[in-house]
């Protein structure tokens, strides 16, 4: 289990190595979608991993990267909130909640969302995968 150090910066960081790994794949995705950085945002998710909108809509990777490469999916800014990762071997799980900022399917707003995400490490890097 993930245990948080606050530093003086105001900023909390992992204990571990493993679960700073973990931490900053999420991290990079977030930032990803922002960018609209579909290569890194392949790079980042295995090739089965469904999405599901908080309206219950679920996608394969394909189609949510699409909607984020089209402009249907547009991601302004995240902040992760209370996280706690938890390594078992080369899976993980990222629990917390998101507050993101975006415009999606025509509709403005701010929502934070609860995140329960499933990493596993393959050749070395942790990929954001289905459970």
């Amino acid at each position: 289990m993930l245990w948080w150090k606050q530093k003086t910066n105001g900023m909390i960081y992992p204990e571990s190595s493993e679960e700073s790994a973990v931490l900053k794949a999420f991290e990079t995705m977030q930032q990803a979608m922002i960018d609209k950085d579909i290569d890194t945002l392949n790079d980042l998710v295995t090739a089965d991993k469904t999405f599901t909108h908080m309206s219950g809509k679920v996608q394969t990777k394909e189609q949510f990267f699409g909607e984020i490469e089209d402009g249907t999916l547009n991601y302004y800014s995240y902040k992760l909130n209370s996280p706690v990762v938890t390594v078992d071997g080369d899976t993980a799980l990222l629990t917390g909640s998101t507050t993101l900022e975006a415009k999606v399917y025509g509709a403005s707003g701010t929502w934070t969302l609860k995140t329960n995400q499933h990493f596993i490490k393959q050749y070395g890097k942790w990929l954001l995968t289905d459970k």
